[in-house]
């Protein structure tokens, strides 16, 4: 099992290619990939119910027994469509590592409006951190990933404090803390989205006609909770980005740049939103690499 990236460049093109191929491919297709590189799948695991909802996580766990460092991962999707398999390549490379992932579903729109998804996100990395013996996740290699809405839940999981009560849905004494976060082009400020120039319906749709949405929206945003103490984090996002404005990457890097917090923006020139080249995904993932090892996370 390989600990170190290089990451391959047959696993980059499935990366590049996640849309496309997920569609295509089946639940077992999927699951052969990752055997085959020595990994046992453990599917559909319940780690939370509300609203009459099984909201449930997907676990790929390498075959050393060694506490593992861990993936967790967010898919992207406005936070109304989406399911963690469609984005199940993207997280090849950190298999490849010998990492566990951890593929995480949440509340989608249609069954809870906000800040439901934000709720579940921190559920999910309190059931990872109560049942990390059992799968041997070293709790203290965490790291949060995601694209898109899966990037701002990547984000919220990992900076939003407890005193916000967003975890009140499955309370405990925890502290949910991780190593890192990979931010692929996330929302950093949703109450930008609900109007005005930069309104996307994904976001008025997740809010609703809830009156008190500008409250919410500030609550589930990741630039309220910036400060000292944070972990590392580093965003990926297209200057051309016509989804999550690039502006949102500019804006958290700057914030987290005030208070001193490590973190690094990756900007992919003319990059739109995800589907990038294979030049620009090698050259993402070398960044990656660098990210993890200068934090001591390869």
């Amino acid at each position: 099992m390989k600990h170190t990236l290089p990451v391959t460049l047959s696993l980059l093109l499935l990366v590049t290619l996640t849309e496309a191929v997920t569609a295509q491919t089946t639940e077992a297709q999927r699951a052969a990939v990752a055997t085959s590189i020595g990994y046992r799948i453990v599917p559909n695991i319940v780690y939370q119910e509300a609203n009459g909802f099984e909201a449930k996580l997907d676990l790929y766990l390498p075959s050393e027994r060694a506490p593992a460092p861990t993936l967790i991962n967010f898919h992207g999707g406005g936070w109304r469509s989406g399911t963690k398999e469609s984005r199940g390549l993207r997280f090849l490379p950190y298999l490849e590592m010998g990492w566990a992932v951890v593929n995480v579903q949440y509340r989608l729109a249609r069954i809870s409006l906000a800040p439901a998804a934000v709720e579940d996100s921190l559920c999910a990395l309190r059931w990872i951190i109560r049942n990390a013996d059992r799968y041997n996740i070293d709790i203290s290699r965490l790291v949060l990933t995601g694209d898109s809405a899966g990037g701002h839940l990547s984000l919220t999981t990992g900076i939003i404090p407890t005193s916000a009560g967003l975890d009140g849905q499955c309370p405990g004494d925890e502290p949910l803390e991780v190593a890192a976060i990979v931010n692929w082009y996330g929302i950093t400020d949703v109450g930008d989205l609900l109007e005005g120039p930069n309104m996307q319906e994904y976001a008025v749709t997740w809010m609703g006609s809830m009156p008190n949405r500008y409250e919410i929206a500030e609550r589930v945003s990741p630039l309220t909770y910036v400060r000292r103490g944070l972990p590392p984090i580093l965003t990926i996002h297209g200057d051309a980005d016509p989804t999550v404005p690039y502006t949102h990457a500019v804006r958290l890097h700057e914030e987290l740049e005030k208070v001193g917090v490590p973190n690094q923006l990756h900007t992919v020139p003319g990059g739109g939103h995800g589907r990038f080249s294979l030049d620009e995904s090698i050259e993402i993932y070398e960044v990656i690499r660098s990210f993890l090892k200068k934090h001591g996370l390869e």
